[in-house]
């Protein structure tokens, strides 16, 4: 071979030689930027359920007092201490003092101590006698009650029922059982009602503190008395 053809094989080779190794430095380049590429595309966020909100409780109603009813709310004063709106603030004797259809009640249950007994009773029913009522009784036998202390205990408490009575069942619950001890009957619906068959309901579903009153136009005599 002579020096001429022997230099260009030479010179050829070296070339080939050249040319794969970049190449092959080429490729190894693109892999790594594709891995890195590929490393450093953030994964997907995982996708969050929606929370489902809750739904408030309605508030439970609250069933209202129904108004005072009968003939003889007419005469409860419109509005001060012994209106139904001031004795509805008040326990129920000391609402009584303040309503002038009571005032002789109010001087009984003082003469028989019974003023704190009845303003710290809960939830008792009180059949209350008006002025009209007491004035029924014989002005001696008033007066010789009065002076009773014993007798007359018998006779208030007996006007008193240890429970809540509403309007709604005045008529269809009783008979009840007063402090006294005896059982008290009432009969009739809407706004009419009668006590013990006689006694007649002038103003009934009167709300104090904590009594329910219904006031009535004769005095009841418990049967032991």
């Amino acid at each position: 071979m002579t020096p001429v053809r022997f230099t260009t094989v030479l010179v050829t080779g070296l070339l080939s030689l050249s040319l794969a190794a970049c190449g092959g430095s080429d490729e190894t380049t693109t892999a790594t930027t594709d891995t890195e590429t590929t490393a450093a595309t953030p994964s997907e966020a995982p996708s969050e359920e929606p929370v489902e909100e809750e739904t408030p409780m309605a508030e439970p109603e609250v069933e209202e007092a129904a108004a005072p009813f009968g003939p003889g709310c007419a005469s409860v004063p419109a509005d001060g201490a012994g209106s139904f709106e001031g004795m509805a603030t008040a326990p129920v004797a000391t609402a009584a003092s303040a309503n002038p259809l009571l005032s002789t009640l109010v001087t009984a249950v003082t003469e028989a101590g019974l003023v704190d007994t009845l303003n710290s009773a809960q939830d008792i029913t009180v059949f209350a006698p008006s002025n009209d009522a007491f004035a029924k009784v014989p002005a001696a036998d008033l007066q010789a009650l009065l002076a009773d202390k014993e007798m007359l205990t018998q006779v208030l408490t007996y006007h008193v029922v240890g429970q809540p009575v509403s309007p709604t069942d005045l008529g269809t619950a009783g008979p009840f059982t007063s402090l006294q001890g005896a059982p008290v009957e009432v009969a009739g619906s809407g706004e009419d009602f009668t006590v013990n068959g006689a006694s007649k309901v002038v103003c009934g579903g009167v709300q104090t503190a904590n009594a329910t009153v219904y006031i009535v136009d004769s005095v009841l005599m418990p049967p032991a008395a």
